[in-house]
């Protein structure tokens, strides 16, 4: 059996690999690299089930990074549970051949509660007092304090929001280096995020994205050099390419103007009221689910959304099987937007009756995902400082409310979740022994992974 570790460097491509990651691409000259169809959608809890299971959305049931729960009436974002995912994964094929195969998940999404054997994830403290305080969780539980006692807390408000930097993805390094050590494995998952922050926070012409690669690509590396010393194959891989965008739609809005959305009020503050709703979406990059409860109204909405010139499709049933997106957890339509588009939650008509959560880093209860919150607003003077101050304050027990995030969609630079447009811009994998064509399907990443680490099986295992 070969040991193999996946690395996923969130947001690679090969324009990227080929502008400023020398040692990447010095490395990668004697693999294969081929781009990647990703689903759709192409964001990560989608992309890496796909890779994962070897199965599209329409299997293992992640639609998106979040979708509105019918039971519950909720919008529910980053769940953490490896049971919502349908599907056999790779590690459990691999485990049903080779019962002493072993695993090890350093922040591959869908991580709690799975069969892995080792696993490390992102899972902050929230107190009675309302903090939130950073933390991870991990299998088994006490190497959670081994962690953090050699590496320090986990950076939680460095890998999202406004002060989100390359220390989260070296702490994640650090530990993928401790868990191996500790716990030798197999299979080794292990992912690296930066790129998402500055690709959707910067121009993709600024200098500082060449820096920011250049700093990522020497730490990826050291990473692999750290694998292959001890006999571990490498294999890179991608979730996304993020493309330049200059526009957004705040469907919900759209949607409101046509009474389609009910909300309520609560202490001053609009709230979207999904269950109640006729009609509402969930934003997420460049797709929205748009569920509507009220089916008398389904021909009137899909007129809606195709009168937007945001919108480049709108899936019904058809498009849906078409796109492997045919799931009871998708929307009854899903909208994709133009090429250099995406979707906003909003669905307050005035700034004023936004909800408290708006101006925060809170993933969990807006309706959607807001890369906003990778921003400070800069119509507030002195904002870190105010940021430091708060959070010092919110340590001595003090609530504080951390509303530095503007709302302000125009700010955004980078989006992706809609088909790219061309080849150099696809999600890649790097690896030894790829079948050389033109596109690779996401879904067979799973078989290339087993492919690798039972390479020396008479009987060709298969996903």
């Amino acid at each position: 059996m070969q040991k193999i570790a996946v690395i996923n460097i969130v947001g690679l491509t090969q324009l990227l690999l080929e502008r400023g990651m020398p040692l990447l691409k010095r490395w990668s000259e004697n693999k294969n690299l081929v781009p990647m169809q990703p689903p759709l959608p192409a964001v990560t809890c989608s992309s890496q089930a796909c890779m994962l299971t070897g199965s599209w959305p329409s299997e293992h049931g992640i639609v998106g990074n979040g979708w509105y729960f019918h039971d519950e009436c909720e919008i529910k974002f980053w769940r953490q549970s490896n049971k919502l995912v349908q599907r056999t994964s790779i590690w459990e094929k691999a485990k049903s051949i080779d019962p002493l195969f072993r695993a090890n998940n350093l922040f591959w999404w869908y991580n709690m509660y799975s069969s892995v054997d080792v696993s490390v994830t992102p899972r902050p403290m929230y107190t009675a007092d309302g903090r939130k305080i950073p933390d991870c969780y991990t299998n088994p539980s006490h190497l959670r304090d081994d962690l953090q006692n050699k590496l320090g807390p986990f950076p939680l408000f460095k890998f999202w929001g406004p002060l989100a930097t390359l220390e989260s993805s070296a702490w994640i390094i650090a530990a993928a280096k401790i868990v191996e050590t500790k716990y030798p494995a197999a299979l080794n998952l292990v992912y690296v995020p930066h790129l998402d922050y500055c690709l959707q926070r910067l121009d993709h012409k600024d200098y500082q994205i060449d820096k920011e690669l250049r700093e990522l690509d020497k730490l990826c590396f050291d990473l692999i050099k750290f694998y292959e010393k001890r006999e571990i194959k490498v294999v890179i891989v991608s979730e996304y390419g993020i493309t330049p965008v200059k526009r957004s739609l705040a469907i919900n809005q759209v949607l409101r103007s046509k009474g389609f959305i009910q909300v309520r009020e609560e202490l001053g503050y609009e709230q979207l009221d999904p269950g109640a709703s006729k009609a509402f979406a969930v934003t997420d990059h460049q797709l929205a689910h748009i569920y509507v409860n009220d089916k008398k109204y389904l021909h009137a909405v899909y007129d809606l959304l195709n009168l937007q010139p945001e919108i480049a499709m709108v899936l019904d049933d058809a498009g849906k099987r078409k796109y492997h997106l045919n799931h009871a957890r998708a929307g009854d339509f899903i909208a994709v937007s133009q090429p250099d588009a995406w979707f906003n939650y909003y669905f307050w008509r005035d700034a004023n009756k936004a909800p408290d959560y708006a101006r925060t880093v809170d993933i969990h209860r807006k309706p959607g995902y807001d890369p906003v919150e990778l921003f400070f607003d800069p119509n507030k003077s002195f904002l870190k400082a105010q940021v430091m101050w708060k959070l010092m304050k919110k340590k001595m027990g003090f609530r504080q409310v951390l509303d530095v995030i503007p709302l302000q969609p125009e700010l955004v630079q980078g989006s992706h979740g809609a088909p790219p447009q061309n080849l150099m811009e696809y999600p890649i994998i790097i690896a030894e022994g790829l079948f050389k064509r033109d596109v690779m399907p996401m879904v067979d990443v799973a078989q290339v992974i087993l492919n690798n680490i039972f390479s020396d099986y008479k009987t060709k295992v298969t996903i």
